[in-house]
């Protein structure tokens, strides 16, 4: 159903251009929207147009149309008949059902593209409701999750949509008042370069359009609508995954999770036992902060002591002080590659373990 400000809009529209005095009401005779100089009619002549089986009639000097809706209701368009009126009346009435149909079509298609990522459809319902919406089962398309990380816009969604195009294929709607989903349609010369692309975009736009820091995370292309499950399902885990182990990221793709994805399928046992085994019963919670900060940002550099005492600020001497520190706390020494490495993992075991608890 359109709303009442649409039909007003349409109505002074109409009436502007072609000077026509019109008015839409109910089937029971409720005004919903009139021009400054509508038509009077006698009492129930709308109630009585509207129990009677015609589409259209002039009577009275008057033009009456019924417009149709959803659950077999409908509207009355009553218009002048004097000076074209009906013309007009029958251009207002195909602009009303162009918008009503416009909105009961984004309303289906919503409902059909969640249930399709949800899983919630059989083959052949999905199948059935493409053919009826006009949507085309073979075409590639990918499935992006924008989550806010701390405060959530509610008009991100609806910034996000006027990105995309319907008409191009694609579809977007907010899943839950968490995250907004997009599923974009693609060429078929458009690859993984595209998709990068696109989620570098979304995130720009976000922090530009609406002050809002997201992560976006994607998933592997679909080649029909049934796929898009997949689609969504791989971008769900790629999603927790770069929370988990990658919190700085706001790009997260589902086909370059590294070690990530490995250590998120594993039992949450035996990341308990790998955890005891590699630090004892002393988890690395006590490891101070600074240490850790400075251990990742030499893993970050491949293990280089110059490079990273030079983007730290410090000295050599006070890096390979605390690398020292560290390895009296874990047995570990970071500037051997294996020992690195184990700590490497070790550390992102721990950090999902505190999400399994939390």
């Amino acid at each position: 159903m359109i709303s009442d400000q649409m039909i007003t809009k349409i109505v002074n529209d109409v009436n502007r251009l072609s000077g026509c005095e019109l008015a839409v009401s109910d089937g029971q005779g409720r005004v919903i929207a009139a021009s400054l100089s509508a038509p009077t009619l006698p009492e129930g002549a709308i109630a009585s147009f509207a129990k009677s089986s015609k589409d259209e009639d002039v009577s009275d000097g008057c033009v009456f149309i019924k417009i149709p809706q959803t659950d077999e209701r409908f509207y009355v368009l009553v218009a002048d008949a004097g000076d074209n009126g009906q013309v007009y009346a029958r251009l207002a009435a195909s602009q009303l059902v162009n918008v009503t149909e416009a909105a009961e079509n984004r309303v289906d298609r919503d409902s059909f593209f969640r249930n399709v990522i949800l899983g919630n459809l059989f083959d052949v319902d999905i199948y059935e409701f493409a053919r009826k919406l006009h949507i085309e089962d073979e075409q590639r398309r990918c499935v992006f999750i924008i989550e806010p990380v701390a405060h959530k816009d509610p008009q991100l969604a609806e910034m996000v949509k006027e990105l995309f195009y319907t008409e191009a294929g694609d579809h977007v709607t907010a899943l839950d008042e968490d995250r907004v989903i997009v599923i974009r349609a693609l060429d078929e010369n458009e690859g993984k370069d595209e998709l990068s692309e696109t989620a570098d975009m979304l995130v720009d736009m976000a922090g530009s359009e609406a002050s809002q820091d997201v992560r976006v995370s994607y998933g592997t292309v679909a080649g029909s609508l049934k796929a898009l499950a997949d689609s969504y399902r791989e971008a769900r885990m790629a999603l927790d995954i770069g929370k988990i182990f990658y919190p700085m990221k706001r790009s997260i793709e589902y086909t370059n999770l590294g070690v990530g994805r490995l250590i998120y399928q594993l039992p949450v046992d035996l990341c308990h036992l790998f955890v005891k085994e590699i630090f004892g019963d002393d988890i690395p919670e006590e490891i101070d902060d600074e240490v850790l900060a400075t251990v990742n940002r030499f893993f970050d550099n491949s293990l280089n002591v110059s490079e990273t005492s030079r983007q730290l600020f410090i000295h050599r001497n006070t890096l390979i002080y605390r690398i020292e520190k560290l390895q009296k706390a874990t047995g570990l020494d970071v500037r051997v590659f294996d020992d690195a490495l184990t700590l490497k993992i070790a550390l992102m075991v721990v950090n999902y373990l505190k999400y399994t608890k939390s």
